[in-house]
């Protein structure tokens, strides 16, 4: 979901629709009243349907491992980066909260904060320096596989890998339900580098504690999506998607698996910068935003690719990163919601621009609902060969966080062999272009099929970017 600053009309446009659903300021978010941290807590809206899907297809795969590797070139002591992430852990209850099953229904547990963090560490030295690189994915890859024990936890792990004496990796992986983009992105990396950078310098943590927990908003939004604000917003999904739900014909090649597998590979790939400069300027231009930009280049592309007109591209909107008591919680904020727009060959690329305002602006001021929720009001009839809403999802990642000398962060390094959709492509503004991740599912598609599909997405990007109509 687009997390840059939206433009002067877009961001008035989705305040006032804000206000209209009955958005709280966060004065009341913080006034939230919470029961003692010993007693089960509820699970946020969107966190509840990871865990029920992870409950039913979780043993077929690990859709929802996610990982990251922070670098370090310079020294890296291990005692110290236990030290940084015990702390971490210890400032964020998310990392250490489990589920259970109570009168029915999921919980969260949250547990009290631990000694030590688990961090297994591996030496690579020894090896020819040839085979360095590729032990570390290994041992990444590895780690990206195991599964997560949801009852016992922990629900993140992390591996300190020494290639050489000035460069270590930091293997990250978490599961879904207690990370988001803000977390692997912005959050995580810029709070484990200072600690570590302040704890190697002798000096106590230099972070502020936290005025809010993740368990917080759970109790908060519980509250809040209720009564005439869940009410309006089921509406505003129920005009946009009542009717007959298209069904996407892509792939169009080969038969699709009576049973969604949820297998997952990875596809990477970079845009060059100078067309990323060319969308943002094609943005500005329009009132829009990067996503918006690159949200209506891939409708283009499904709409070449099946001949159909009635799409549905889902993207994962940050509903809780709104309150800014939640801003700066490590936790899973967001939400899955599905964009519909109407493309034909005579469309001109302004008009669809367009349409991708119109829908992403109505996504983000009607985003606290679940998918469950709006399939129930729609009494929309499970698929088991396919997602009820959308197969192909598109985000753009947030900003990076501006990281000490000496350390940088990459994501989505490593295979998990899961993947929630047939296709999710995830990009990130970058200073060296756009820097992309296609998940997909190779029960459906070839790598050579996926390397071609961005092909032809960057191609027609391309050419928005210099059209004048």
């Amino acid at each position: 979901m687009p997390n840059e600053p939206l433009l002067s009309e877009a961001k008035r446009k989705l305040l006032e629709q804000m206000r209209r659903v009955g958005a709280l300021a966060p004065s009341d978010v913080t006034g939230v009243q919470l029961p003692p941290r010993e007693n089960p807590l509820p699970l946020s809206l969107s966190q509840e349907e990871v865990c029920r899907l992870e409950q039913t297809v979780g043993k077929l795969t690990p859709l929802h491992n996610e990982s990251i590797t922070i670098h370090r070139r310079g020294p890296c002591d291990p005692a110290l980066l236990g030290r940084s992430l015990t702390e971490i852990v210890r400032r964020h209850e998310i990392w250490r909260t489990t589920y259970a099953q109570i009168n029915e229904r999921l919980a969260q547990i949250i547990h009290p904060a631990p000694e030590s963090f688990p961090l297994a560490v591996s030496d690579l030295r020894n090896l020819p320096q040839s085979e360095r690189d590729k032990a570390a994915v290994a041992l990444a890859t590895k780690d990206a596989t195991l599964p997560f024990d949801l009852d016992q936890g922990p629900l993140v792990r992390a591996r300190l890998i020494t290639l050489r004496d000035a460069e270590h990796r930091i293997s990250v992986t978490a599961h879904q339900s207690v990370v988001d983009g803000i977390t692997v992105f912005d959050i995580f990396p810029m709070e484990l580098t200072a600690l570590y950078e302040s704890f190697a310098s002798g000096k106590p943590s230099p972070l502020p504690e936290l005025k809010a927990q993740f368990a917080d908003f759970a109790c908060w939004q519980r509250r809040r999506v209720t009564g005439e604000a869940k009410e309006s917003q089921i509406e505003y999904w129920q005009r946009k998607l009542g009717g007959e739900l298209p069904v996407l014909r892509w792939p169009n090649g080969g038969a699709r698996p009576s049973q969604q597998t949820y297998r997952g590979a990875m596809h990477a790939f970079t845009m060059p910068g100078g067309l990323a400069r060319s969308l943002k300027d094609l943005g500005r231009r329009e009132s829009a935003t990067l996503f918006m930009v690159v949200l209506a280049g891939l409708f283009a592309l499904l709409h070449r690719c099946t001949g159909q007109n009635d799409i549905i591209i889902g993207t994962l909107s940050p509903s809780g990163r709104k309150q800014n008591a939640f801003q700066r919680c490590i936790g899973y904020f967001l939400n899955p919601v599905p964009l519909r727009a109407n493309v034909s060959r005579d469309s001109s690329f302004r008009s669809l621009l367009s349409q991708m305002r119109e829908v992403t602006l109505g996504a983000i001021s009607n985003d606290d609902v679940p998918l469950s929720m709006i399939a129930e009001r729609l009494q929309v009839k499970p698929d088991p060969s396919r997602h009820s809403f959308f197969t192909v999802a598109l985000s753009v990642a947030p900003d990076v966080a501006s990281l000490p000398p000496g350390w940088g962060m990459t994501y989505m390094d490593v295979e998990s062999g899961g993947a929630r959709w047939d296709l999710y492509i995830e990009l990130s503004d970058r200073a060296e272009g756009l820097l992309g991740r296609a998940q997909y599912n190779p029960d459906l598609f070839t790598p050579a099929a996926m390397a071609q599909t961005i092909e032809d997405f960057q191609h027609l990007l391309e050419k928005m970017a210099t059209t004048q109509e």
